[in-house]
């Protein structure tokens, strides 16, 4: 990729595809579990400082700002940022979101002081130069902070067009994406994700699958077609050892300090 990927032109579509589909109920099922499960003072204590990194369509944000959290929301597309202000607006939140519509290489000069909770999902798999991310996140964490990242697998990808008989495109040596195409450009291995989080110093505390079956589907029948049971299961074998890195994404939660 020769530069980052701004979704201004995708938005609507990403929206629809992504968000208005069994996809997007899965990726925020787990995802909200994992933070449930690890951070249990998202539902009491102190309010939690969070920063959104690329916050997309704004949903975990809004919930957390819902909550009483103090968030801070970042994304550069003003197409998604007006699309997540108008949902924070539904839910009685957008003034108690910080909106900030720049690339992440530029939020230090925006924000200042450290976070309890920094998120960036889906966002370096899109990027021209992914390995810088993990730095300027790991500058927003705070000594006791969570880092919750996910990214896009590859090993998922290439199984998924073994499946399908799609050989010549694993033959390419270089993957690429439609244009249009809500498939990311830069699909990434998970040893790679780990090198970047061990230089970084950050450790990984826990780990799980994202759509670890869902998107292998080629005939939908029994359970499969029951969206209820379908995200039940997802959240059942998220986190099982093979699945899990079947996952189309992987989600890390992180500390500097490698908290158990």
């Amino acid at each position: 990729m020769s530069e980052d990927r701004n979704f201004d032109d995708l938005a609507e579509r990403f929206q629809r595809k992504v968000y208005g589909s069994l996809k997007g109920d899965i990726r925020l099922a787990v995802l909200w579990r994992d933070l449930e499960e690890q951070i249990p003072q998202i539902h009491g204590g102190k309010p939690l400082k969070v920063l959104d990194v690329g916050a997309g369509l704004g949903q975990l944000a809004i919930r957390l700002a819902k909550l009483g959290h103090q968030v801070v929301v970042n994304d550069i597309s003003s197409e998604m940022l007006s699309i997540a202000k108008s949902s924070a607006a539904a839910s009685g939140v957008e003034d108690k979101i910080i909106w900030h519509h720049c690339p992440f290489q530029e939020l230090t000069d925006h924000i200042e002081g450290k976070f309890d909770l920094v998120l960036c999902h889906a966002v370096v798999e899109w990027l021209a130069d992914p390995e810088h991310l993990v730095i300027q996140l790991k500058h927003f964490l705070s000594e006791d902070a969570v880092l919750s990242f996910t990214y896009y697998n590859r090993h998922s990808l290439e199984y998924r067009n073994l499946i399908r008989g799609n050989f010549n495109l694993l033959k390419q040596e270089t993957f690429i994406p439609d244009p249009g195409s809500l498939t990311p450009g830069n699909p990434l291995l998970p040893e790679q994700v780990r090198a970047w989080m061990d230089d970084a110093g950050l450790a990984v505390f826990a780990v799980s699958g994202v759509r670890v079956f869902h998107d292998y589907v080629t005939t939908t029948r029994g359970g499969n077609g029951v969206p209820e049971s379908v995200v039940e299961m997802e959240l059942a074998y998220s986190k099982k050892e093979p699945y899990l890195w079947l996952g189309r994404y992987i989600h890390l939660l992180l500390t500097r300090d490698g908290r158990a």
